[in-house]
């Protein structure tokens, strides 16, 4: 198979927890795959680390090039140049609760960013003639405050900044979708986590306390409304369901799910309770991580992709909480080392 028949990808988002599980995904396909990354003076690339091989290497099959869901002319250079045969747009502004602190930033990027995106392919498409499959990474934010179970055709009532902008994408992709024939398909994912999810998401926050408060390097953990309860799966699960809609022979959209659901409060029983601890010791309410509008209760039915994809989870919630705290466990061991010998200050913890 020579480097002309190699597909490429192009993924917006690379650089974050399903980022990095969809790179090794396609990577393990065969895939050529391009990534979008912002310009930060900090490195921000550390989920990529262990499968980055420098591009002077000439079996470099992950490429990295400066962009940003703002820029359109950006957008439109990369496609052009790189031609992909599938784009995954999966950069956004992730957080909900930062959502409602910066909502026009949050709304530029994941709203009108998607459009920026997918204009950006169409007319790529336009003055090519080339065939380009477009993923769009929806969200189970989306139902808000619509009762559970979520599926395909269930009403959206965003409650925040974010889903709202996430309610605005999906709608820009069927737009293009069907004014324009793009085969562009709509993902809407339910919560779905990892050892790579980001540290100020309550799933990671609980794990990496729980491995810290077991080595001694914190006390207390903070939380906020703990009878939320949410359909927890394994990323790495979830990026094979992206990959499968756009190897359909029709654009459409699919709910990702595990069709099961836990309340925070029972999130923190299996991590603590796994290490042998009582999380009542240890977590304190603080209001602050109350949020103007909250979302009670997210399950999504998952029949179609089944169905039609024939996709599964294959990570259960025990053993997703197992995976996440053994490896928090592991880092805050790793953490106690260097703060025992004065390498770095443990106590920025309370």
């Amino acid at each position: 198979m020579g480097d002309s028949a190699l597909k490429k990808a192009l993924i917006t988002g690379i650089t974050g927890q399903d980022g990095s599980y969809l790179t090794e995904f396609l990577l393990g396909k065969g895939y050529e795959v391009h990534g979008i990354i912002r310009r930060s003076s900090n490195f921000n690339t550390q989920r990529l680390e262990h499968i980055y091989v420098d591009p002077h290497n000439s079996g470099a099959r992950m490429k990295l090039h400066y962009g940003d869901l703002t820029d359109a002319s950006a957008l439109r250079k990369w496609i052009d140049s790189i031609c992909p045969d599938e784009v995954y747009n999966l950069g956004a502004q992730s957080h909900v609760g930062v959502s409602f602190e910066n909502p026009d930033y949050t709304a530029d990027v994941v709203a009108t960013g998607a459009l920026r995106l997918l204009e950006a392919v169409r007319t790529h498409i336009m003055t090519t003639g080339r065939q380009v499959k477009y993923y769009q990474a929806g969200s189970s934010e989306m139902y808000g405050a619509t009762p559970p179970p979520q599926d395909e055709s269930t009403v959206f009532h965003p409650r925040s900044p974010y889903a709202v902008s996430k309610v605005a994408a999906h709608w820009y992709t069927v737009n293009y979708r069907e004014a324009y024939g793009l085969f562009a398909c709509n993902g809407i994912l339910f919560n779905h986590e990892s050892p790579r999810r980001g540290e100020n998401f309550v799933t990671r926050k609980i794990t990496r306390a729980v491995g810290r408060i077991k080595i001694g390097l914190q006390k207390k953990l903070f939380l906020g409304n703990l009878k939320a309860s949410r359909d927890w799966g394994f990323a790495g699960d979830y990026v094979e369901a992206m990959w499968l809609m756009l190897q359909q022979e029709n654009p459409d959209d699919y709910v990702v799910a595990t069709e099961d659901s836990h309340t925070v409060e029972e999130f923190l029983e299996e991590a603590f309770g796994y290490v042998n601890l009582n999380w009542k010791n240890h977590v304190e309410i603080d209001p602050r991580y109350f949020r103007p509008a909250e979302v009670d209760n997210l399950r999504g039915s998952a029949a179609k992709a089944k169905e039609v994809l024939g996709w599964a989870p294959k990570v259960s919630f025990k053993q997703l909480v197992v995976m996440m705290v053994d490896s928090d466990l592991e880092k805050a061991k790793r953490e106690k080392v260097l703060a025992d010998n004065g390498y770095i200050d443990s106590h920025q913890q309370p």
